[in-house]
């Protein structure tokens, strides 16, 4: 969508949304859909330029954590309806998760994560090494004890969903500040009044912090702790494949994270780089594929030489349990929050704009995100660490 640079912004809104992002561009839609439209989703860069400019965002349910299972599942039938509400081509690709296991611990640990998943709906299975090596081609079965298989898992395109959430929004009479940065926070007692930013102030009745990596920024403005770290993750693009790549799964040796799946002409791959220190740079490095291709000789050896062409950074914004942060601010009422989702949310993104939407409505929402309240980290409170994280 080609949203105005505004040299001034409205100088008031019932809401500010602060990140337009794949969570910011779905919580204004589920508002607006909702009948609230006095909404400015407020952009640092163009839409979608955080985290949510991946090339292309795995889609899956299969979590450890009964709550994360639930809104990715959520999420997952919303991506299916999404050429009908809001009404957009994603490129939904429903080729499935294929997590790779090479111990008995991690197949004993998935197998009761797959019970769980299956009692919440979500067709997971576990398979043996030779399964798995039918549905890709590509691995090598050597060390291999079992996989888990979701046939209903995919990915799509995050830029394809944050235009589609933030048309159908701008439509129904969302603003979107874009190349708008937030400068400061106004606060009254236990309210937020205002929203600084570099193009006017705009006075409001909530505000809505969906900034990615830096929601720890937001916060503190307002005096909010968001305990979100900035990491780098890379990924890389293969040259176009003659004879084309076999359709196959998104595809992830867990020991390693090393993942790759079908990308266009070719195959994209993807690894977490255990060294990567904390930070806001975005260099795309090339030397970072050495890992992935070190992992590839023994997983899956045809990919180790695979000529790439070129690659995308961009920053995951972890919390200390791997979980997202979502609620209303203890301290102050009419802040609420979506982030810190460890680089699962473009995946939850339809589900949580739609709990956000239930809280700033004071409704119930569709799942209880009780304990994904930031409050947490500070209280003390029981922690849930995910173990599916990529």
């Amino acid at each position: 969508m080609s949203s105005s640079t505004f040299r001034t912004v409205p100088p008031a809104a019932d809401v500010v949304i602060i990140g337009g992002g794949v969570m910011g561009a779905s919580t204004a839609y589920h508002l607006a859909e909702a009948g609230v439209t006095d909404i400015v989703v407020v952009e640092r860069g163009e839409l979608g330029c955080g985290s949510s400019g991946k090339p292309i965002g795995g889609v899956r349910a299969q979590f450890s954590d009964p709550l994360n299972i639930e809104l990715g599942n959520r999420s997952l039938r919303a991506y299916q309806d999404f050429p009908h509400r809001p009404g957009a081509d994603i490129r939904l690709d429903t080729v499935g998760y294929l997590f790779l296991l090479t111990s008995e611990r991690q197949a004993a640990d998935f197998e009761t994560c797959v019970s769980l998943q299956n009692s919440l709906d979500v067709p997971s299975r576990m398979i043996d090494p030779a399964e798995a090596q039918r549905l890709c081609p590509y691995i090598g079965t050597d060390g291999l004890v079992a996989a888990a298989y979701s046939p209903t898992d995919g990915h799509a395109r995050p830029g394809l969903v944050v235009r589609g959430y933030a048309d159908a929004a701008a439509r129904a009479g969302v603003t979107f500040a874009t190349h708008t940065a937030v400068t400061g926070i106004d606060t009254t007692g236990d309210r937020v009044t205002a929203v600084h930013t570099d193009r006017g102030r705009i006075a409001c009745s909530t505000v809505i912090c969906t900034a990615g990596a830096w929601s720890g920024r937001i916060g503190d403005m307002a005096g909010v702790n968001l305990p979100v770290r900035p990491v780098r993750r890379q990924l890389a693009f293969t040259a176009p494949l003659a004879p084309p790549a076999p359709r196959i799964p998104f595809t992830i040796d867990f020991s390693s994270t090393a993942y790759f799946h079908n990308s266009d002409d070719g195959l994209l791959f993807g690894l977490a780089d255990p060294d990567q220190p904390d930070g806001f740079d975005t260099t795309w490095t090339p030397e970072w594929l050495e890992l992935f291709r070190a992992v590839a000789r023994h997983r899956a050896p045809a990919l180790a030489d695979m000529e790439t062409v070129g690659g995308w950074a961009g920053l995951y914004e972890v919390t200390p349990d791997h979980n997202a942060m979502i609620g209303r601010s203890e301290e102050l009422g009419n802040f609420l929050y979506a982030t810190g989702f460890s680089g699962h949310g473009f995946l939850q993104a339809p589900a949580v704009g739609e709990v956000m939407r239930d809280l700033h409505l004071e409704r119930e929402p569709c799942v209880d995100i009780t304990p994904l309240s930031a409050g947490r980290f500070r209280t003390g409170a029981e922690t849930r660490p995910e173990a599916h994280v990529v």
